[in-house]
């Protein structure tokens, strides 16, 4: 006896509904012809890794900044069309953007 069948037995007024996508899948997010530009700057003698140049919504633009601040556990920000990420995590963040589709050109250093 499996898990669904010791769960109609508990609730036999339950209706099962089909397992539905995640976010993820359901939110696509603009694809551009130009490359996101990553380069790499230091402010306030700190490292800092900046990704510029999309054309797409500043919504979406928000949504990659926390997915990649999320998947790489450091602190970042979004201003003036910019993603800032906190460290030099260049290499990390052109290998999410590909994997997600995006062209990167690596800009400094």
């Amino acid at each position: 006896m499996d898990l669904e069948d010791q769960l109609k037995n508990l609730f036999p007024d339950h209706i099962a509904k089909p397992i539905e996508e995640t976010k993820e899948e359901k939110e696509a997010l603009w694809m551009q012809d130009e490359p996101i530009i990553c380069k790499y700057e230091k402010r306030k003698g700190k490292p800092t890794t900046i990704l510029e140049g999309y054309s797409g919504a500043d919504s979406d633009f928000k949504k990659l900044a926390k997915e990649i601040k999320t998947k790489l556990s450091v602190g970042g920000s979004f201003k003036n069309d910019q993603i800032i990420i906190q460290g030099d995590y260049r290499n990390q963040i052109m290998e999410i953007l590909k994997i997600k589709g995006f062209k990167v050109k690596r800009v400094g250093g």
